[in-house]
């Protein structure tokens, strides 16, 4: 049996925000370390993705609740995460797939968020050459990535 994606409504903004934080403390503990989990502003970003018209969000969940996630707006993928212990399961490939086939052209992801940049590489996209700076504290860099 295949994996069942759905779209997301305003009841999962909790659990998104949660799957988020598991994944950001497992896989960017290097870059966060013990700063406090920014909940409530997180909580608001994902209130906001799923009451815009342009934006889609599509989650996988098991018993345990939200297993992976992917927001897109037909030209930008918005956000993608895996639950860590689902990890290597093929989610984030198959996440980045749904977000290609919607039009998804570029993205933002953590210059040292090697774990998501040698997923995004191995599929061909590349660095664009531009930068800014991530909301969160401590503000690391982000890079934008381009489809080939």
């Amino acid at each position: 049996m295949g994996i069942l994606w759905r779209v997301a409504t305003a009841v999962d903004a909790a659990g998104l925000r949660d799957l988020e934080r598991a994944a950001s403390r497992a896989g960017l503990a290097h870059v966060f370390g013990e700063l406090p989990y920014p909940d409530d502003d997180v909580l608001a970003r994902w209130a906001l993705l799923l009451d815009d018209p342009e934006v889609v969000v599509e989650v996988v969940e098991d018993g345990l609740g939200l297993v992976a996630l992917v927001a897109h707006d037909g030209a930008t993928l918005r956000h993608l995460a895996v639950r860590p212990d689902h990890w290597g399961a093929g989610l984030g490939r198959e996440a980045f797939a749904r977000a290609e086939a919607a039009g998804a052209r570029r993205l933002w992801v953590l210059e040292a968020n090697g774990r998501a940049r040698r997923l995004y590489e191995s599929l061909g996209w590349r660095p664009s050459g531009t930068t800014q700076e991530c909301p969160w504290r401590p503000y690391p860099t982000e890079l934008e990535y381009a489809a080939p």
